[in-house]
């Protein structure tokens, strides 16, 4: 089926998240979609999905103008759309989430479940999935989960299907594994949009590009166009994509967590027996996917998670039991993984949240009042120094980009000297450019003696800053290997195998691709 958006524009107040977008997609087409977080590429197929309704344009599906009021009638067009969100219900089988919505029914208005389990059987078979209907969902991995989206998609004769950021929870093994679904639908006549702001998983998957920047389509591209071509329509101006360090010069083992276990609120360790150390002058990065126990580590070393046992020192000095704002004392930055709930007070000033930490020392305090010169003397140089876009010092911090508030958050904390630096998922929803800017600043940091931390899903910012990568894997760490470590075996590390084994099947696999 061949789709065909004319003129599509949607607003939301003054905001116009889509300014008169025309894209085509030609049956059996992987097209990629490729824009920035909160460029509009989401809005557009939300549109397109029936989720939004249009303020102008027109969709056409076979050249014949199409009007959607809601999901359904999308569905029932032959569109099909897989949410970066999984809408599954994790204690039904695969089978019974597939029937969702649209059950059938036999004799005395009995839900047909074995028509459903056929039905997965037969989708499963013609493209490789390798589900069974009767598994229930929340014991299936994410990459499988993912499958069983599709197939419900598929389920519904889905002639276009809409996969958004769909490689946001995979290991590489497992994106590897969906580029090839995606090639066998293509090859069926199924059109693809697929929706990314990785330049990577674009070039190895896409038929044709189109980018958005700001809401507007701003050129199309092949697959082949250089990498920084593609970030330059991403950004407007030429980024550098690489991280310039120099091999690091390590000191002293100045922090040390040993035998961390966290257990949460219905007694599962969500980290269990954690150790590892970093030296002054590293950085060490997490990986892992999402979900495996990062979260908790960092927040047990900030003093949030109280459910936590083992020891993390920091200069011979134990953390574990300190209060947050004793941990930051200590001399611990921490740039939290959601910048807008743990990071930011989205109603105060850039320069109120500049000191939110700082406000009680001098000089930013003189007894119970405020130093407001002083509070605002130092948004001045902070603006200055890490490039922040704003209006000014008095603007408020939630009317800034992705980008423009976690330079407010890291600028937080880097503007004091630090004895440990923590920072999770730095650059997730920040701008290409900005990510350049916000890289430099912590490799910095580790140039100037700090111990470094950075937890990122994000294998290759993984690959560029670390020194050292520790994989996580519920709630263990299954090793810790040197940066240059190959990405396969990263990525089955990530799924839970041992290092060694992982090697040796990287290896093997090597051998048979030769």
């Amino acid at each position: 089926m061949k789709l065909e958006l004319r003129g599509i524009t949607k607003r939301f107040g003054p905001l116009v998240a889509n300014d008169h977008i025309d894209l085509v997609v030609e049956e059996g087409e992987i097209h990629a979609l490729l824009g920035e977080n909160g460029a509009g590429k989401s809005t557009l197929m939300n549109v397109l999905f029936g989720l939004y309704t249009a303020d102008e344009g027109t969709i056409l599906l076979d050249d014949e103008v199409r009007e959607f009021d809601g999901p359904g009638d999308a569905l029932r067009a032959g569109i099909g759309m897989v949410h970066q969100h999984f809408m599954l219900v994790p204690v039904f089988t695969v089978a019974e989430n597939v029937m969702l919505g649209h059950e059938e029914t036999r004799g005395a208005g009995l839900l047909d479940l074995d028509a459903a389990r056929e039905h997965v059987v037969a989708l499963s078979k013609r493209f490789g999935f390798g589900l069974d209907p009767d598994a229930v969902v929340e014991n299936l991995p994410v990459g499988v989960q993912q499958r069983v989206e599709i197939v419900k998609a598929l389920a519904r004769d889905a002639k276009v299907l809409i996969l958004d950021e769909p490689t946001a929870v995979l290991t590489p093994q497992e994106t590897d594994d969906l580029m090839e679904i995606m090639r066998q639908l293509a090859a069926s006549g199924t059109s693809i949009v697929f929706i990314t702001h990785k330049l990577r998983e674009v070039q190895e998957v896409a038929d044709r590009i189109t980018v958005i920047r700001r809401g507007a389509v701003v050129g199309t591209a092949e697959p082949t166009a250089p990498v920084g071509e593609l970030a330059d329509m991403m950004v407007g101006r030429a980024v550098s994509l690489g991280v310039d360090k120099a091999p690091p010069q390590r000191g002293e083992e100045t922090f040390h967590v040993s035998d961390l276990t966290v257990i949460d609120g219905v007694g599962n360790r969500v980290v269990d027996g954690v150790s590892f150390s970093i030296a002054q002058g590293e950085i060490l990065a997490v990986a892992g996917v999402q979900g495996n126990g990062q979260t908790e580590l960092t927040e047990a070393i900030l003093g949030v998670q109280e459910s936590a046992g083992g020891s993390i020192t920091l200069d011979g000095r134990e953390l574990r039991g300190l209060r947050p704002d004793q941990v930051l004392t200590a001399g611990v930055g921490f740039v939290p993984e959601d910048r807008t709930v743990d990071g930011l007070v989205l109603d105060f000033t850039v320069a109120e949240n500049l000191v939110l930490d700082l406000v009680s020392r001098s000089p930013y305090s003189k007894g119970v009042a405020m130093n407001l010169a002083a509070i605002r003397s130092n948004a001045d140089e902070r603006i200055d120094e890490f490039d922040i876009r704003t209006q000014g010092p008095a603007e408020e911090v939630g009317r800034l980009s992705g980008g423009n508030q976690q330079k407010v958050v890291m600028a937080r904390e880097l503007s004091r000297s630090l004895k440990l630096f923590v920072a999770s998922q730095p650059t997730r929803g920040v701008d290409v450019g900005s990510i350049e800017f916000l890289h430099k600043r912590i490799v910095a940091e580790r140039d100037a003696g700090t111990p470094v931390m950075i937890i990122s899903t994000e294998l290759d910012e993984v690959a560029e800053l670390a020194d050292r990568i520790a994989v996580m894997y519920e709630g263990t760490i299954v090793g810790i290997v040197d940066a240059d470590t190959p990405r396969e075996v990263l990525g089955l590390m990530m799924a839970g195998v041992p290092l060694e084994t992982a090697r040796e099947r990287a290896t093997q696999h090597e051998g048979d691709d030769q």
